[in-house]
């Protein structure tokens, strides 16, 4: 250890976790430069190449992924050891938070959520930002997210993925649909019925793979009238016409209680789609983002009915 310095531990930490020198240089507020080199320090000090430039980032090698966790821990430890994290009171704290929300989650989720927010730490301020899934990870590991919420299962280091609940698919309708009026009154709709309707079609990178699935199965992708890549502006355009589309159930309920739209239940199975908390593991949260994850997991995994 005498010939060793202890701040390349964080610097490696970093180029595995973001795989970017560029974004390791501003985590720990260095020149590009001065990262590179100590990059080729470790490099000497190991004996390997640790990582390998990509299109798409630094790839690291074998003998980077057995350091990375041993190193990441000790980092840790000496992190909690040097500046320990005062106590988290949510009921007199405030603090600020950051989190990456879907159009989809922030009406389907956000009003379960303000309630036990308010009550329960009447002094924490929220942000939610746009969910970018390709960079979230990312924005996690640096600090710029406290946690995000998604349906893709994601892959990356130092993130974990907390299962919340599964979500299902239903059609809905405007609620003086011209034909299904008595399906609406059944709460389903036939698979002639649902072959016979022009429908919208959500097909974006919101992760959910269910409306295609569902008009794919049934035949009916030549019945779609418009396709859009967000489920938010469906009631607007549902309510005043005779269009069907397939939304997720939970979102279904909560457009059911806001607009003049109906919910029926479709004529297949289809296997649902479970949504998930990413946050950084335990032992890399502050006790601020541990009170966040416990309380973002508690309240999201059971929401109840958003009306």
């Amino acid at each position: 250890m005498t010939d060793f310095d202890l701040n390349l531990v964080r610097v490696f930490v970093l180029l595995y976790e973001t795989r970017s020198v560029t974004a390791t240089a501003g985590a720990v507020h260095l020149s590009q430069p001065t990262v590179s080199y100590s990059l080729a320090r470790l490099r000497r000090h190991f004996g390997d190449e640790l990582f390998r430039r990509t299109r798409q980032g630094l790839a690291p090698t074998a003998a980077a992924d057995r350091l990375y966790e041993p190193l990441r821990q000790s980092l840790t430890g000496i992190e909690t050891a040097v500046h320990p994290a005062p106590a988290f009171d949510p009921a007199t704290s405030r603090a600020a938070f950051t989190i990456g929300m879907s159009d989809l989650g922030e009406t389907s989720l956000l009003p379960a959520l303000l309630g036990p927010l308010l009550e329960q730490a009447p002094g924490v301020s929220l942000t939610v930002r746009p969910l970018q899934l390709p960079g979230s990870a990312e924005q996690l590991t640096r600090g710029d997210l406290d946690g995000f919420i998604a349906t893709p299962v994601l892959s990356a280091p130092r993130i974990r993925r907390v299962p919340l609940f599964s979500e299902g698919y239903a059609a809905m309708v405007a609620a003086g649909h011209p034909r299904l009026g008595g399906a609406s009154a059944a709460g389903s709709v036939t698979v002639e019925q649902f072959r016979a309707e022009r429908h919208i079609l959500v097909d974006g990178s919101s992760g959910h793979v269910g409306p295609r699935l569902a008009l794919q199965t049934l035949e009916a992708l030549d019945q779609v009238a418009l396709q859009v890549a967000r489920f938010s502006v469906l009631p607007y355009l549902i309510q005043h016409s005779d269009l069907v589309s397939v939304v997720p159930e939970r979102l279904g309920r909560a457009y059911e209680a806001s607009h003049p739209v109906v919910l029926l239940r479709l004529p297949i199975s289809l296997e649902p789609l479970e949504v998930a908390l990413y946050t950084l593991p335990e032992g890399s949260r502050s006790p601020a983002q541990d009170w966040l994850a416990g309380f973002l997991a508690r309240t999201l995994s059971n929401p109840g009915d958003p009306a």
